[in-house]
Order: structure tokens, then sequence, then C-alpha cells
């Protein structure tokens, strides 16, 4: 009978992988993906991998559990450990302010009086620093030995604090580095080499590295994975000033040991590598405004708590260019997955993915929370909000306009809806808290702010709510401008035709020609790599004198027409049209995106 049960067994397990197999094999063509390898921690903590497609679309060469890859912001993850590492063993302070390591650093910190940026915060990503700038994530100027210092040149504002450290969750690339930085300080050497010989020797993950690795050049790694975009076109991985972040080479088999470890609570060896405690905060937001109301969704200490596909779970995810993977852990089952695709594609539902590992790790699902009672006064919130602080600082004005959200509806029943995509209903879970349908636990929580302003926050983005007055301005600025543009442009199509040479007498004559002036950049991005689209090149240096001769053309246009002798009404509606579009030049002006220069 054991012989029996241990051979239906292994049969149950053997069917279950190669339905994993094919399931995923299925994903990648449906989704048009060019390969994945992944990793499952399952029953009794046993380790299993798999992989699929191919490492190179051009070789045709397979993808193997063998093969290495990068895993974007995953990196994250493991970083935080060697942070935890060191304070473990007493070199960092997780609540210490940062410029007790980095004296020189100077943060722009309205609250810094009372509230510090701490290394913890760095971690949370509670810091309130920006995320990133194009220049930092899109450039070809630095090399694999580049200081991390070059990432924060003096002179310019990129270490604003847009919300009391601590408060409010907000991705920070930008402070990951700073991490890097913090662990050259007290270690007194590159933080890849440190944590290479500190951190993956001892979780024995001897086929990974936080050096840069690449897939071409005279030390190109040989069965590294090639990162692929939705065409199917190949890029090699490229350095970048923001590398703490987002650099790390792995295999399914180190991620599976790293994930084990992770589930050991920090032990090694049966020694504790990270202090349990701090392993066990992990995921579990404290500080923060959310927390402090009852919202235990949220990120701490490099992972994030995820409620996806009906499950809860520990999970970081990971982009970079060509490469999109994930981590997820599930302490109370003692299960873990891990994946990294090389396809980085805008269209494709790696979600499918996800779902397919946590099928085959047969995670229990989470049954829906029960309603409550919401506050008496929870009718107060509904209005329109706006992210405050948004991710990227230089798009605020675009996350203001098109990211903006409303709430409505009854108090047991909210709907939470946006621009661009389906609402959302929240059900009351009692007082403030609420959870969206796709939820299995309390996913958003409505509160006040310190100087009384009206929130919601789900963990990982707040929103502030402004007057609907503020954004009808904004939004009638942008349609107005909108159609200014499109109006001249038509005129000046039919004046060039109708007039020819002498349509540069016309009153639209400026504004038209400033606005064909918008199209010059355009073949020049298009013959440069898109890793230059933060360096100052011929494409961007003509995008920065176009946008900022735009308002130019406006103004001339208006005075044309203004100086015009008896002008018709097609006439002064060229002029009015050139009004629409200089208010809107102001309001981007004032925006900090005219002059565009993706350089700063």
């Amino acid at each position: 009978m054991v012989f029996l049960a241990s051979l239906f067994s292994t049969l149950s397990a053997a069917a279950s992988e190669h339905d994993l197999q094919s399931g995923i094999e299925e994903v990648l063509v449906q989704e048009g993906l060019t390969g994945v390898a992944w990793a499952l921690i399952g029953e009794n903590r046993e380790t299993s991998l798999g992989a699929a497609g191919f490492r190179d679309n051009a070789s045709q060469a397979g993808f193997t559990t063998e093969t290495r890859f990068h895993v974007g912001s995953v990196t994250k993850s493991l970083l935080s450990i060697g942070v935890l590492r060191l304070v473990t063993t007493g070199r960092i302070e997780l609540d210490a302010p940062v410029v007790r390591y980095l004296p020189k650093l100077n943060f722009e910190n309205p609250w810094g009086d009372t509230s510090r940026v701490t290394v913890r915060h760095l971690l949370d990503h509670t810091s309130g620093l920006d995320d990133a700038r194009m220049w930092q994530m899109f450039s070809e100027r630095p090399s694999p030995d580049t200081p991390l210092t070059a990432a924060f040149p003096e002179g310019q504002s990129l270490l604003r604090i847009r919300s009391r450290p601590g408060t409010r969750f907000s991705y920070s690339n930008m402070g990951y580095t700073l991490l890097g930085l913090v662990i050259e300080s007290v270690t007194g050497e590159r933080y890849e080499t440190y944590l290479d010989r500190h951190l993956l020797i001892p979780l024995a993950m001897h086929d990974s590295t936080f050096a840069y690795t690449t897939q071409e050049g005279d030390q190109a790694d040989p069965i590294l994975a090639w990162g692929h975009v939705d065409d199917g076109t190949r890029y090699a991985a490229s350095a970048v000033f923001l590398r703490p972040a987002a650099q790390f080479t792995t295999t399914a088999g180190d991620l599976a040991r790293f994930a084990q470890f992770l589930l050991s609570d920090g032990v090694v060896d049966e020694q504790a590598f990270v202090d349990p405690a701090l392993m066990r905060s992990r995921g579990q937001p404290a500080g923060t405004d959310a927390a402090a109301s009852g919202l235990i969704a949220g990120y701490a200490l490099g992972i994030g708590r995820r409620d996806r596909h009906g499950v809860i779970g520990y999970c970081h995810g990971g982009n970079i260019v060509g490469f999109v993977a994930m981590l997820c852990l599930y302490p109370d089952e003692n299960k873990a997955f891990a994946y990294s695709a090389n396809t980085d594609s805008e269209s494709a539902d790696y979600g499918r993915i996800d779902s397919l590992l946590i099928d085959a790790l047969a995670i229990g699902i989470a049954p829906p929370p029960p309603t409550g009672e919401p506050a008496a006064d929870i009718a107060e919130w509904a209005g329109r909000y706006v992210l405050r602080p948004n991710r990227f600082q230089s798009f605020e004005y675009l996350d203001t306009v098109f990211g903006a959200v409303a709430i409505s509806g009854q108090a047991g029943s909210l709907k939470m809806s946006y621009l661009q995509r389906e609402p959302r209903r929240l059900r009351a879970l009692g007082d403030y808290l609420f959870s969206a349908d796709d939820r299995a636990t309390a996913s958003h929580v409505f509160l006040r702010g310190e100087n009384g302003e009206y929130q919601i926050s789900d963990g990982f983005q707040t929103y502030e709510r402004v007057p609907t007055a503020f954004l009808v301005a904004h939004w009638s600025s942008v349609v107005l401008g909108m159609l200014g543009l499109a109006w001249l442009f038509v005129a000046g199509l039919v004046a060039l035709l109708r007039y020819r040479a002498k349509m540069i007498e016309r009153p639209e004559a400026p504004a038209f020609g400033t606005l064909l002036l918008l199209f010059v950049p355009g073949p020049f991005f298009m013959t440069q790599s898109f890793m230059a689209l933060g360096d100052l090149t011929i494409a961007s240096v003509l995008l920065a004198i176009a946008t900022s001769l735009l308002p130019a053309g406006m103004i001339l246009t208006i005075l044309r027409v203004k100086n015009a002798q008896r002008p018709s009404r097609i006439t002064l509606a060229h002029g009015l049209a050139a009004v629409f579009v200089l208010q809107w030049c102001v309001v981007l002006a004032i925006a900090g995106l005219i002059p565009l220069t993706l350089w700063a």
C-alpha cells in the first residue's frame, strides 16, 4: 500500500508539472513572450524548477533552468536583505537618519526639523523622494564602474521630499540607490562586491551576482538570456545610474534558494543570518498614515503584501528593459514561486503566469472579507482626488490631469471612477476600511491628513481630494489647447495650399511653423537608441527648442491678428486658437514641461 501511495503521488506530481509546462507554453504563444524560467517551493518546502521558450529569439536557443536572467526591481528584495544583515550585525541602525552614513547628502525636506529621512524610510519607499528622472533610467553615459554619486549631481533638485517622511508610500528607485551608497559608506567597498561576498555566498547563490552582466561584448555571459520587446527585437543589458535598484543576474535555482531563505525566517546553517523579528516584519507596513488607520496592505523592508488572484502573499515584481519578473511568498503555507520572462511587453498579461504558478502550488483561496457598517461621516469623502505624491515628479501634471479619480455612491458601497479604466466598487468592511470587488481583504482606507485633508490610500498610493473646479480648469485648459492646435494645424495646411510662398505673410504662419517644428525631432529619435532618451542628443535638443518656440509662435500669430486691418472672422478665429494654445503652454511651462528637456 505504501508503494502504491508513493507511486500515485509521483504520478500526480508528474501530471501536475506537465500541466504547468503546457500551460506556460500556451501563455508564451498567446501573449507573444519569448521565454521564461520559474521556481516553485511547494509541499514540505520541496523545490521544482522549470523553463519554456527561448533565451534568444535570433538563435532559437532554448530557455533552461540553468539560463541566467535579469530580474529588474526584484533586486530590491535582495538588496534589502543585505541592508538588514548589516542592521543585524550592528553596522547600520534601521531608524537612523540617512545623513549619519551619507553626511554630504542634502535633502530638501520641509519637515526636516521633526521628520528626518531614515534608512527604514528608504527601504519602505516612504521617504517622500521622487522615483527617478528620465536621464537616470535611460542614458548611454554610465559605465559599469560609474560611481553611484553620479546619479545625484550637485545643482539638481533630485532630493526634494514631497510628503512627510514615513507617512506615505511612494516607490523610489533613487531611494534604493541611496541604500547602495549607505552600504558602500559602512563597508568601505563597492556594494556589488560586498553583497556578492557577504550575502550571495552565505545563501549559496553561486550563479547570481549584483555586478553588471550583459549579453554582448568581450565579457558577455554566453548563458545569459537576451531581453526582448513586443516585436521580438532583442536588447542587451545596459549600465544604468540607479543600478542598486534593478541590477541583478540570477537563475531559477538561485531564486529558489533565496525564496527558501526568506521562508526560513532568515536562518542560514541554523544560525540567524538576519534578525527573525526583522524578517517577520517584512511586508508589514508600520508608521504610515494608512497603517495607522487600520490598513494592513502595503510595503515594508523590501517586499509588499499582495492581494491578487484570490490569494494573499508577499511579493515583489521587477521590470527592466527586456525582462519582467516576480517573486511571491506564502509564509502561512511555506510556499513560494518566482520567475523571469525575457520579454518586456506593454500588452502581455503576465498575471496569467502568476495564476498558473499559484494553481500549481495549490495556494488556499482567501475567503472574501465580511462587510461591516461604514463610518457615519463616510459620505464626506465624496469628490475628486489626485495622487499626492505621484510617482514621477517630472510628470506630476500628467498624473493630475489624466490620473484623477472620483468617489461617489452609497455609504456601504462606494464607486471609485477613473478617467482611463473601468470603475471599481468598494464594499464597506467597517468604519473607514473598504475592499474592492477583486480583493480578498481590506484594500482601501479613507483617512484625514495632518492638515485635515481628505485622503484615500490602498497602501501603495495615496490620493488627496481637490476641488472639482481645480480639475475642471485643468481639463478645460487641455481641451482648449488641443482644439487650438488642431485648428491652427488645419488652417496652416489650407493656407499653404492656397497661398504657397505668400503663406509666410499670413497671420497663422508663425503658429503653423512652430507646430511643424514639433515633428522635426521625431526622425532623430527613431535613429538613436531608446537608452539615449535621457541624454543630451540632437533629438533631445531639437525637442527642447521646438517646445520652447511653440509659445513664441502663438504670440506672433496673436500680434499679427491684433495688428491686422479689418480682420475677417477666420483671422480672428486664428487669433483665438493661438490664445487657446498659449494658455496651455503657460500651464505646461509652470509644470516644467516647456521646454521639454529630457536630460534634466
